[in-house]
């Protein structure tokens, strides 16, 4: 089978198990043993048309617009990700693209087609776009860099395509192929494992291979699962779990649109730990050059990747920390209206490396269960000035929870941006109090 280099597809659903791919809809993640019914919903695939790629390598002098709302200057004085190998549990990575020239530390292929040899081949692209956003280097005539530039990449192959075809041929994306991804990475020492990919089901082995990571001292994150709202009433775009995003010991991620928004194209759910830039991405190609991904709508495959590479400059600045304190300094220094809280569209906020990296995590902060603490974090029920309440199970107040996140990061009204830079001084604040103290 061949497909059209530089571009993968925007594809449909399959049984009751979704693969989160690509630009909008979800893919097919087929259960060991599972049969599909004829008429029965199998991945429609279509080339994405607004991708911004190519079947040739094009340079996009333009930097990915996520470096600075991700605060990437201020990160990179802090550490570019040295010492720390990302995971990235796919379509595997093309290895000729020049952004990851050097950057790769080895990988395995598990899908067995004879082409993707150490997982350095990727006919699909999407492996290769994940690996550009985490640790793409800089090329003449290309702005693409990725956010832990420093980083290496460990790439597992876990599936070839997500068409019919590739179904049928026992090559696209499958549940036990993801388990056993997850427990290479783990066993390769990966400190984080990216895992852009979900699924409905609560499937044992795949708890288990992250569960085997955990405790190995891997950090996975993953995609909270897109929806396509074009598919009104299919099981799997219904808001919920999805795995392994909803694990134990996962960070779950939320795409957020241009506007800085997490909008419906996310499934919402408490399984959703952080939200990162998913639309309009720039990153590495597999027709070695560059390409604009998700330039419709938000997708949490790339929002992941963010978030993975975010976790990689933690983990660098702070080597001898858990995955568990790794995780918590993300998401307690997250942008979010309401310190104390968390909603089930952006998780605890829109993730801030500099911030995770710098935090003094004492007492007295607010946010997620403290692993670096006896006692519990205490509940924050003050609201710093000019932010938003943010309350379970109220759709108007979730709503305002995400405007106010968007304009944090983006830009907007001068009254939001006080808001948000008072919260983070509000931290810092903590932050000096606890290390006088």
């Amino acid at each position: 089978m061949t497909r059209p280099r530089g571009r993968f597809a925007v594809a449909g659903l399959a049984g009751a198990v979704a693969v989160l791919l690509s630009a909008a809809p979800a893919s097919a993640l087929v259960a060991p043993g599972a049969t599909v019914a004829r008429g029965a919903s199998v991945p429609s695939v279509a080339v994405a048309a607004d991708t911004g790629c190519t079947d040739t390598a094009t340079l996009i002098p333009q930097r990915p617009p996520a470096l600075n709302q991700l605060q990437a200057p201020s990160a990179w004085d802090v550490t570019r990700g040295t010492g720390v190998v990302v995971a990235v549990v796919d379509s595997g990575v093309d290895a000729a693209n020049p952004h990851l020239s050097g950057v790769l530390a080895g990988g395995t292929d598990l899908v067995g087609d004879g082409v993707g040899s150490a997982g350095y081949a990727d006919g699909y692209g999407h492996g290769t776009a994940i690996a550009g956003e985490i640790a793409a280097q800089t090329v003449d005539g290309s702005g693409v860099e990725g956010l832990a530039p420093d980083a290496r990449i460990l790439s597992v192959r876990v599936f070839a395509g997500t068409d019919d075809q590739a179904v049928a041929a026992g090559t696209g994306p499958s549940i036990s192929r993801l388990a056993a991804g997850i427990r290479f990475a783990a066993d390769a020492h990966a400190q984080v494992i990216n895992v852009s990919l979900s699924t409905a089901v609560d499937d044992p082995a795949l708890r288990d291979a992250v569960a085997y990571a955990t405790a190995h001292g891997s950090l996975v994150v993953a995609s909270a699962g897109n929806r396509d709202s074009s598919l009104a009433v299919e099981k799997d775009q219904q808001d919920g779990a999805r795995y392994p995003a909803g694990y134990p010991g996962v960070l779950g991620v939320a795409a957020a649109g241009a506007s800085g928004v997490v909008t419906d194209d996310s499934i919402h759910g408490a399984h959703v730990a952080l939200s990162a830039p998913g639309q309009n991405v720039l990153t590495a190609a597999n027709t070695g050059g560059d390409c604009v991904y998700a330039s419709s709508a938000p997708a949490t495959s790339f929002a992941t990747a963010y978030v993975a590479a975010a976790a990689a400059l933690v983990a660098s600045a702070h080597p001898d920390e858990t995955p568990a304190q790794w995780a918590y300094r993300l998401t307690a220094s997250a942008i979010r209206p309401h310190p104390g809280s968390r909603d089930d569209e952006s998780g605890w906020g829109v993730v801030q490396p500099y911030e995770a990296m710098v935090l003094v995590p004492g007492a007295e902060t607010a946010g997620p269960p403290n692993p670096f603490t006896s006692g519990p974090t205490p509940a924050d029920d003050t609201a710093a000035a000019g932010t938003v309440s943010v309350r379970a199970n109220d759709d108007s107040q979730a709503r305002q929870s995400a405007i106010a996140v968007a304009i944090s990061v983006v830009g907007g009204s001068l009254l939001a941006a006080i808001a948000a830079l008072s919260i983070l001084f509000a931290r810092r604040r903590r932050a000096a109090a606890t290390t006088e103290s």
